[in-house]
């Protein structure tokens, strides 16, 4: 049986205008037209649909359109465009032009004006994304999820915060000199002196400098080959890392480490978080599985549990979202708790937005070029693992190339990094010859223990710097990556 949904009657109130400031409007569009000097003060933020009056609107328009030519605009060169009969306010066009004009006498400050006009804009709609809240949930048919009005309401919420800002544009090179000399004070003082976040692994950062704010960071690799283990191990060490100091203002700022948001698109939290804990107790994750642990061991683990509680890495293992969820919920977490790092795992378990006639190819183009974009706004590093086509496997070396990247035009093109794992222990392992004891197997046996416990770490794309090959030592029980320090690197032995 369907219930009819009723709507809750309201006592009626006054009538509520919506916020705005026609003198203001009025005195700000009166002193361009006096000084057009006046425009470049509230040009790089103040749009025509910020004022709330229609004329209002049309000549900042036109008075736009005319000084962005190299024209001037006043009064006689504006009216040109408005009919000849066109009235504003019960006057001619030309006589409310040149009111504007006289009323701009009283104007001190052309860009407290200019912030105050787009200030009311915004709250005008706050109030617009409020009523159709109101209105969507009323009229939403029975079978749409809550769940997409709320991620619509909150990336509208957003774009409006984002866009409510009022810098950008040029800046000066002091000021710009000033920020490069901030960014290398912070990473003198931060442990490691990198001027990204340290990923816990010191020949990496040393290749990388970090993770780099805003990059899109991608990682590839063929299965096995231990993509979601080097996440999980860069995920744990940031976030185990976290260190913040409190400022003035009472906001916290980073100074090692980092929140760190995981998308677990493939695996339970359940299982990442077993992982996680085999990598930092050394006890393998089948065992802890099972349950074939000894009473050492699990104190072992119940410590290392009390220790991870405390570290700030947040999982959200719902397989099958569109990148507009991912960015949703991204966006949430980082207003909630923060967010100084974003992994994803992986790029291809995401979908696009369906687009009718559109193949896959350009659904993945979709997904990076939205997750650069996420990473721009957020200003974090997104760390996004994918998948690498089996034309590697058809190959004598099996070293993953920037070509292998399944749909690799836009992956290659939005990634600011592309890194590959590659173990030779791996392709190894198959080529074992039959005969025991021959040359062969000599030879094989050397080739194996030479290679046993190292992967290859391929940096084949950096954009603000070098390319290379980073050797990393991988413990397959426990699913972690750590420096790899080779015999002949190890200080002689006293006789």
């Amino acid at each position: 049986m369907k219930l009819p949904i009723r709507r809750v009657e309201q006592e009626p109130t006054l009538e509520r205008h919506a916020p705005h400031n026609a003198e203001a409007e009025r005195q700000l569009l009166g002193a361009i037209l006096v000084n057009n000097e006046t425009f470049y003060r509230v040009s790089d933020f103040l749009e025509p649909l910020h004022f709330f009056l229609e004329p209002h609107r049309q000549i900042y328009e036109r008075v736009t359109q005319l000084i962005r030519a190299g024209k001037v605009a006043s009064p006689i060169t504006v009216k040109t465009f408005f009919p000849a009969d066109h009235q504003i306010a019960d006057l001619s066009v030309t006589q409310y032009l040149l009111r504007l004009a006289s009323d701009a006498t009283t104007i001190i400050n052309a860009e407290d004006y200019g912030r105050l006009v787009r200030d009311l804009a915004m709250r005008r709609n706050l109030i617009r994304i409020g009523e159709d809240m109101v209105n969507v949930a009323y009229d939403a048919p029975v079978d749409r999820p809550p769940r997409i009005q709320i991620e619509d309401a909150e990336r509208r919420l957003f774009e409006l915060a984002e866009t409510g800002r009022y810098d950008g544009g040029f800046v000066s090179f002091a000021d710009a000199l000033k920020g490069s000399i901030d960014m290398a004070a912070a990473a003198f003082q931060r442990q490691g002196k990198l001027s990204g976040i340290s990923t816990g692994i010191s020949s990496l950062d040393r290749m990388m400098g970090g993770l780099q704010h805003s990059d899109l960071i991608v990682l590839a690799a063929r299965p096995a080959m231990g993509k979601t283990s080097l996440a999980t191990n860069i995920a744990f060490n940031i976030a185990a890392a976290f260190r913040a100091e409190e400022q003035q203002d009472g906001s916290y700022k980073t100074m090692d480490g980092g929140v760190v948001g995981f998308f677990s698109l493939e695996m339970s939290s359940e299982q990442l978080a077993t992982r996680i804990m085999s990598e930092q107790t050394e006890i393998p994750s089948n065992k802890i599985r099972r349950g074939d642990i000894t009473d050492m061991e699990f104190e072992k683990l119940v410590g290392a549990s009390q220790m991870m509680q405390q570290i700030p890495l947040y999982v959200d293992q719902t397989g099958g979202i569109s990148i507009a969820q991912l960015s949703a919920r991204a966006r949430r977490l980082k207003r909630q708790r923060g967010l100084d790092v974003l992994i994803v795992d992986y790029l291809q378990l995401l979908t696009g937005s369906k687009r009718t006639g559109e193949g896959r190819v350009q659904e993945i183009t979709e997904i990076t070029t939205g997750l650069k974009a996420l990473a721009k706004e957020l200003s974090v590093p997104i760390l996004a693992l994918s998948q690498l086509s089996r034309q590697v496997e058809s190959r004598d070396d099996k070293r993953p190339q920037l070509s292998d990247l399944r749909e690799s035009g836009s992956i290659e093109q939005d990634a600011d990094v592309v890194m590959f794992i590659y173990r030779e222990e791996y392709y190894l392992k198959s080529k074992e010859p039959a005969e025991k004891g021959s040359e062969a197997w000599f030879k094989w046996e050397a080739d194996m223990n030479r290679m046993r416990g190292v992967a290859e770490v391929i940096v084949g794309k950096q954009r603000h710097g070098p390319t290379g090959t980073v050797e990393l030592h991988f413990a397959g029980e426990y699913t972690r990556f750590s420096d790899l320090i080779r015999d002949e690197q190890l200080p002689e032995r006293m006789g």
